[in-house]
């Protein structure tokens, strides 16, 4: 049976926390990243970091097929990025633990990623477009870093402000 994870929101400092290397692919981990995808389908998001959900391991899912379109889910086990493209890609960015908020933000265009699969084998991939903004933004979540820290401070003030104060007010 999958289990939907309650998403974890800013000002939580599990978001800033650099996650640690998944040690072992096992059927554990492989039924966390099966909740992962259906804790992300059910948000609904196109992608998932481990931290998002409170569990601060290196393992993010995504999907970016739209609606009715076949799903196409992707798991990666400690990703890194090898190599990005210096041609860059504008898109409208936003995340599960930012609810309600977007921002367009300029990204490389291509990368390649290595990574372990669920059966522990290593891979390599190389990622363009909408998958390549995907990859690049949940592999931040893994480094405690969020799309709002490449805003003007401005701007991420205003974004933290809102939710802190948001936070506030449910624990009174």
């Amino acid at each position: 049976m999958t289990a939907i994870f309650p998403i974890i929101t800013i000002p939580d400092p599990v978001l800033r926390k650099e996650a640690a290397p998944v040690e072992r692919v096992d059927e554990e981990l492989a039924r966390l990243a099966g909740d992962m995808l259906a804790t992300m389908y059910d948000a609904p998001g196109i992608g998932l970091a481990a931290p998002q959900i409170g569990i601060s391991r290196r393992l993010i899912v995504m999907d970016p097929a739209k609606d009715d379109a076949p799903k196409t889910p992707l798991v990666m086990v400690n990703p890194k990025l090898l190599e990005r493209s210096e041609e860059m890609r504008m898109h409208e960015e936003g995340c599960l633990s930012i609810p309600d908020f977007t921002a367009e933000l300029e990204r490389p265009a291509r990368v390649r990623v290595a990574f372990l699969d669920l059966k522990g084998e290593k891979q390599e991939k190389e990622l363009t477009d909408i998958w390549a903004t995907l990859v690049q933004h949940e592999i931040d979540h893994l480094n405690g870093v969020l799309f709002i820290d490449y805003l003007s401070r401005l701007k991420r003030d205003m974004v933290v402000k809102k939710f802190t104060k948001a936070k506030r007010a449910e624990a009174l």
